[in-house]
Parts: structure tokens; sequence; C-alpha cells
């Protein structure tokens, strides 16, 4: 098995903070993927990946680069099912929730219908606003899903 990592769609994800931390307490290499240049930490363990604009660029590489040692960070629930498909060892939302194999099938066909829905005029809302149960949520998350690839793999 790969060294864990972990791969940020990082274009509008709330927790780079929280990631970099736990990143330095594990030793864990962070991969920073987005549209534009963002700044990240200089630190041995943290990379930036900055893709051209073209639509779901970032998806795309991050979707290439997927193994069954990489955390995939995002909310992005098309990249999700491209992720658990591809063999991610874990996806996990910003909000701390994971996505998995039983459960990104119905998470899909919601987009789906919201989508629909928006397309035909009705006003609908977006997702809660983040909060700080969120980020305390995605911080239990990120650890357990990193500490379970290391068990697996013997680290």
């Amino acid at each position: 098995m790969n060294v864990p990592k972990i791969l940020v769609d990082a274009d509008a994800c709330p927790v780079k903070e929280e990631i970099y931390r736990v990143a330095y307490r594990l030793e864990v290499p962070v991969t920073v993927v987005s549209n534009a240049h963002l700044r990240v930490p200089q630190h041995p363990l943290i990379s930036r990946i900055v893709v051209d604009d073209g639509f779901d660029a970032a998806d795309d590489w991050i979707a290439e680069h997927v193994d069954a040692a990489a955390v995939v960070v995002t909310a992005d629930i098309l990249l999700a099912d491209r992720c658990l498909k591809g063999g991610a060892g874990a996806v996990i939302g910003p909000n701390g929730r994971p996505f998995t194999a039983s459960s990104i099938g119905s998470a899909v066909a919601v987009r789906a219908i919201m989508s629909d829905l928006r397309a035909g005029g009705d006003r609908i809302g977006g997702p809660a606003p983040f909060a700080k149960e969120d980020r305390s949520r995605f911080l239990s998350a990120l650890d357990a899903a990193l500490t379970r690839l290391k068990r697996l793999q013997g680290r």
C-alpha cells in the first residue's frame, strides 16, 4: 500500500488550516489542488497543484491521482463519486460527513433533483452555513480516516 496522503479540492475548501494541522501531527503529505494560485504553507509535507481553468480540471487531476491510500477532501458530490469509484481510501466533506459507497448514490440523486428544481426556476435554499460543529466533525473524521489508513499500512 502507498503512504497515506490527503488530496484537497481546494478552491472553496473552508478547512485547509485544519488539514495542515492534522497533516503535520500525523506526518501525512497534502496536495492542494486548485484552479487558482492559493497560498499554502512552506512545508515539506504540503504541495500545491494549480491546474488550468478548464471545466472540472481540478476534479480531473484529483480523480486521476486517487488510490487506496488517498483521503480526498471535497464538497463536490460528483467528484466524491468519482473518487470512491477510483478506490479512494476515504472521501470526506468539509463538514466532516464521509462519502461512502452506500451513501453516494442517494447524494448524487438528491443533487440531480435539486439541480432540476433550480433549472425550473424554483427557489430552494442552499447548504446550511458552515458551523463550528462542522469544523470539529471534520477534524475528527480526517484524523479517524488517516489513522485507519496508517493502521492498514502497518505504520
